[in-house]
């Protein structure tokens, strides 16, 4: 296998929003909260109109991206025995994704994540993990982690105690490792486990700028680069409209932003993203085309509704 993916099994729900909404549920813009109450989160999903449903993730999105490239990829991620974790595998079979993972009752509903989108095409997520969030080192079989050339993992999996174990324990019988650092709040609430992994464990890092520059407390990019170089890993950053950049070693490779896009929803960019980049790496592209492959899926997504194209 190319590609095992592992990460929150999580059902979008994508909804469209007025700029005050976000402001009136004491949302951060552009951001990802976290919901601990099950009812609280329930509440605010019965006061939206559903635009869209289907089973997302952020590592997933990145997998299935890879398989409508063609590359053979799997994924774990728990879901329960209910209708979204039917829906959930349902969905990733579609797409030629191969989930291991035999969901049974839990205490737990299949996650959701709620995607709400202003008019400024920006989205803001609500997640309730819900099962997805108690992946445990029980649900990750080593056989299967060490038959993939590489596994991709998701910083949200660091906001449950239990994931670090499986998390863990992945890397461990890894052949090479990938990982997103996700989101800024996951950054700065496990800044010293980032930075560890991304020095030590990791083989590849993606990141947005300012992901990347509050992993290090800088606001100078070009201290950046010097980090990257300075720890000889792989680090690849977007940066929005600067286009993006790969820095392997000392090497630095940079590609701009496509122009004079229609952008719907940004839901899905970082992730689609990583998925051009990786059918680049895992197939032994030059990094120029591994940036290009990235920056065209993601110009892609970001001019429909959702994450999977």
């Amino acid at each position: 296998m190319k590609v095992l993916g592992i990460g929150n099994a999580i059902v979008d729900v994508i909804c469209k929003v007025e700029e005050n909404f976000i402001k009136e549920k004491n949302l951060t813009k552009g951001t990802m909260k976290l919901f601990f109450d099950e009812i609280e989160f329930k509440s605010l999903l019965g006061s939206l109109k559903i635009e869209k449903t289907i089973s997302g993730g952020s590592v997933a999105n990145s997998i299935v991206g890879l398989s409508q490239l063609k590359n053979n990829v799997g994924f774990i991620g728990k879901v329960s025995d209910d209708i979204f974790g039917a829906k959930y595998e349902e969905g990733l079979k579609k797409e030629n994704v191969e989930y291991f993972y035999s969901k049974s009752k839990e205490n737990l509903p299949t996650g959701t994540c709620l995607i709400l989108v202003t008019p400024d095409s920006e989205r803001t997520m609500c997640t309730f993990l819900g099962i997805a969030g108690k992946i445990n080192e029980r649900d990750v079989d080593e056989k299967i982690i060490k038959k993939s050339e590489l596994i991709f993992l998701e910083g949200y999996l660091w906001d449950e105690g239990e994931p670090k174990k499986a998390f863990e324990k992945a890397i461990k019988n890894a052949r090479k490792v990938a990982m997103s650092l996700s989101d800024l709040f996951c950054v700065e609430r496990h800044k010293k486990n980032f930075l560890n992994l991304v020095k030590k464990k990791l083989d590849l890092t993606f990141a947005n700028e300012s992901e990347i520059m509050a992993l290090i407390n800088t606001k100078n990019f070009d201290e950046v680069i010097n980090f990257a170089k300075e720890i000889k890993k792989h680090i690849i950053i977007t940066r929005g409209e600067k286009g993006a950049i790969s820095i392997i070693g000392d090497e630095v490779s940079e590609i701009k932003a496509n122009k004079d896009l229609t952008i719907k929803d940004l839901t899905g960019a970082g992730d689609l993203f990583a998925a051009g980049y990786l059918h680049g790496f895992i197939n032994n592209q030059p990094t120029r085309e591994c940036l290009q492959q990235a920056t065209t899926l993601s110009s892609k997504v970001i001019q429909q509704i959702g994450a999977r194209l």
